[in-house]
């Protein structure tokens, strides 16, 4: 069969044939829809328009027609398309007046699962599970001959950014730790502000 315009690449037409009474307007379709749309209708061979010769109803479930077709009328009706089975979030759910600037743990958030091509339902916490973070900062004072400095047990020259007089040491070039201690190659000069952060480790 030829077409006028482009033609259908893939996919077939559902179509359901309708028994009328003469006094029945709302009849039960076998596919959910997502508007009126979504379906051709033919009465009697005549093609009814869309919210004019019939509406849609109970989320996309029931037909009704504006005028019950006779009992001898040859009614039939044409899927062009199916609605989505996925839950609806309608705007009395989400608006802008809905907006939260904070995030509870027991709150939720959709996300869209690729390898289960599903939507997914979690909390903030699976974002952002609950750690115990250890800060530590350490001061001191150059006295000219003074090369090492105390440090928290387990520190390494990458688990710590050491400043002499605001200016940032370089790792195992200006200091190395061993154990405790933070040893510089070159002691600090008298009066020079050292500062020693550690940083966070999960505590």
């Amino acid at each position: 069969m030829a077409y006028i315009g482009r033609q259908p690449s893939y996919g077939a037409f559902e179509k359901q044939d309708l028994t009328p009474d003469g006094s029945t307007t709302t009849f039960s379709l076998t596919y959910t829809v997502g508007s009126s749309s979504s379906i051709l209708v033919s009465v009697a061979g005549v093609v009814q328009e869309p919210e004019v010769g019939y509406s849609i109803s109970g989320g996309g479930v029931n037909l009704v027609f504006s005028t019950a077709p006779a009992a001898v009328d040859n009614v039939f009706v044409v899927y062009l398309g199916f609605a989505r089975d996925v839950t609806q979030i309608n705007s009395g759910i989400i608006t802008t007046q809905t907006e939260e600037s904070t995030v509870a743990n027991d709150d939720y958030i959709l996300i869209y699962d690729a390898s289960a091509t599903a939507l997914r339902k979690m909390t903030k916490a699976n974002f952002a599970p609950a750690v115990s973070l250890t800060y530590n900062t350490r001061t001191a004072t150059g006295d000219g001959s003074t090369v090492g400095f105390t440090v928290t047990s387990g520190t390494t020259v990458d688990d710590v950014i050491v400043l002499i007089n605001g200016l940032t040491q370089t790792p195992t070039t200006d200091y190395t730790i061993s154990g405790t201690t933070l040893t510089f190659g070159t002691a600090p000069e008298a009066s020079d502000a050292i500062v020693i952060r550690e940083l966070p480790r999960e505590g």
